[in-house]
C-alpha cells in the first residue's frame, strides 16, 4: 500500500488550503470532521462513489486540511484544527461558521438549524 504523507504544519499554504475548502462536498467533510472524530470516507458520504470520495479525501490530506492513517484496510480521517489554527488563526472557525449558517450546497440549499 502507498504510504499516505502529509505536509508538515509550515509547509500549510493559505492557497492550498482555500482551493480545497471550495468545494461543497470538501466543506461537508470538514464540518463533520470539526468535532474531533476520527471518521472514513463511507461515514461521511455514503452517497458518493468511492473514487469520488477518494479523490475528495485526497484533496483535503494534500493540503494539509486532514490528517489520515491506515488501521488495517480502513483509512480514518480527522481534522487537523491544531495546525491550520496554528497557521491560519481564525480560518477553520469562519468557515464553519459560515457553512452552518449560510445557504449552500453543503446544507441542503438552507441555513443550518431550519427545516
Amino acid at each position: 500500500m502507498k504510504p499516505l504523507t502529509h505536509p508538515h504544519r509550515d509547509e500549510l499554504s493559505i492557497e492550498a488550503v482555500l482551493d480545497a475548502m471550495a468545494n461543497p462536498i470538501r466543506l461537508r467533510i470538514i464540518e463533520r470532521l470539526a468535532d474531533g472524530e476520527e471518521l472514513t470516507c463511507s461515514t461521511v458520504l455514503p452517497e458518493v462513489t468511492p473514487s469520488t470520495a477518494s479523490r475528495h479525501w485526497h484533496v483535503l490530506r494534500e493540503a494539509g486540511i486532514l490528517f489520515a492513517r491506515r488501521e488495517g484496510r480502513i483509512v480514518l480521517h480527522q481534522l487537523r484544527r491544531d495546525d491550520l489554527d496554528a497557521r491560519f488563526p481564525g480560518l477553520l472557525d469562519s468557515v464553519l461558521r459560515a457553512v452552518r449558517t449560510a445557504p449552500s450546497a453543503v446544507s441542503g440549499g438552507r441555513p443550518a438549524g431550519r427545516p
